[in-house]
């Protein structure tokens, strides 16, 4: 294995993470405290707790999860699509890196940004809930492999889109309200019995519900089928990316 190819890509793209460091820390700290004044401070003085947990707790790793999945899209999708658009890709096709190799450098660096964000919204959701996390081994697998599978997302997003607009597509128009429609700011519990089954056809929900678990012991499935959805999700993303260098699509064309 190339580690310094690797190693190369993966400081590459995280330089750009670092000279934005100010505005990708800001943001995320100002967007969960806008989260906590509306859905916290509105919704939250009507609805006390949740199976025991108060709601201003209870919607901490919902938001966690938005945050990291849009993330891990954006992330990866920019990295790899702007040197198609430029045409550097080629000179990377060229050198002598297996795209094993590229997909671990552009991915890793993806999951990274994505896993500081998560972690700066943790450490924000702190300053205004008690938290108490039952499994915190659990919550950090979980965490990070929910980072590395919608990286590899992103990174398949990327090499589809053909423009600046597609590469939002997925993110606002799929990813979004999955996570909205997955119980990231309610337990299933609360629907009515026909929308509890259709909610149960929402893959987001698998990894939120398991997220969730990590927190507070509470979840809405079985913590299994969470990690075996994560874990089909993300090997079905590599089979995708393998599919693609293998075939050359939207890459060498």
């Amino acid at each position: 294995m190339n580690c310094l190819a690797i190693l190369a890509i993966y400081r590459f793209e995280m330089s750009r993470f670092f000279r934005t460091l100010l505005q990708s820390f800001i943001s995320p700290v100002i967007s969960t405290s806008l989260y906590f004044v509306v859905f916290g401070a509105a919704i939250g003085s009507r609805i006390n707790e949740v199976e025991g947990v108060s709601y201003g707790a209870f919607i901490v790793p919902g938001l966690i999860m938005l945050s990291v999945m849009t993330q891990s899209i954006s992330n990866a999708s920019f990295g790899i699509y702007f040197p198609k658009f430029i045409g550097t890709v080629y000179e990377l096709l060229s050198a002598p890196v297996t795209f094993f190799e590229i997909v671990l450098g552009y991915v890793g660096a993806a999951a990274t940004k994505a896993l500081f964000i998560g972690v700066v919204i943790l450490g924000t959701a702190a300053l205004f809930v008690d938290l108490s996390i039952q499994h915190p081994l659990a919550m950090v697998a979980f965490l990070l492999l929910t980072c590395l599978s919608f990286a590899l997302l992103g990174f398949i997003i990327g090499i589809w889109a053909k423009s600046f607009e597609q590469l939002q597509l997925v993110p606002l128009l799929i990813v979004t309200p999955l996570v909205f429609l997955g119980g990231s700011f309610y337990s299933v519990s609360m629907l009515p019995p026909v929308w509890q089954t259709i909610t149960l056809f929402n893959p987001v929900l698998y990894l939120i519900s398991g997220f969730r678990w990590a927190f507070f012991g509470m979840a809405d499935v079985p913590v299994g089928l969470s990690l075996l959805a994560i874990g089909v999700f993300t090997a079905l993303c590599m089979g995708v990316i393998w599919w693609i260098f293998r075939t050359g699509w939207r890459i060498r064309s």
